[in-house]
């Protein structure tokens, strides 16, 4: 078993899979990461696009066993198939995946730059993969399916206020 958080303006007792309002690195689904200070940022700067005085840091328990009987893709750290499977969720309209659960690194606004570098082809691969082991990567955890949120168990919920 092991902790991960959801920032949210809400408190989520149970996690849904939400089609996004925007291209997101891994598809629609419920995404968490094992980083509280990932998700603590996350939440305060909800708190300031949203006008609102409260968010919340949403803990989770994550069942290590559950995931063996899951579709999972794994990405340990930045690889060619990693940018290929985000430049998908985030460029191709409909593309889609049959994962239950994707796991790697954040591809945020910063390390998204070096991605609209590599596809206007200003840099290579090679290079954009090199760049981005420049970069202290967070992490996220993405639930795409119902049989996923199976997986996480909800502990708590911490009160951020900026």
């Amino acid at each position: 078993m092991s902790k991960i958080y959801h920032g949210s303006i809400e408190i989520v007792e149970s996690p849904e899979i939400r089609q996004p309002n925007r291209s997101l690195d891994y598809g629609s689904g419920f995404y968490t990461t094992t980083s509280f200070a990932q998700a603590k940022k996350l939440v305060e700067r909800r708190i300031k696009d949203k006008g609102v005085d409260v968010g919340h840091v949403n803990v989770y328990e994550l069942d290590d066993n559950a995931l063996e009987s899951m579709k999972v893709l794994l990405f340990k750290k930045p690889t060619e198939e990693w940018v290929n499977f985000v430049m998908k969720n985030r460029t191709e309209r409909g593309f889609t995946h049959d994962y239950d659960i994707v796991y790697g690194p954040v591809a945020d606004d910063s390390v998204y730059t070096q991605f609209t570098l590599y596809e206007g082809g200003i840099i290579s691969m090679p290079t954009l993969i090199q760049e981005l082991k420049t970069y202290k990567l967070v992490d996220q955890y993405l639930f795409h399916t119902e049989k996923s949120l199976t997986a996480i168990k909800f502990i708590e919920s911490i009160k951020v206020e900026l």
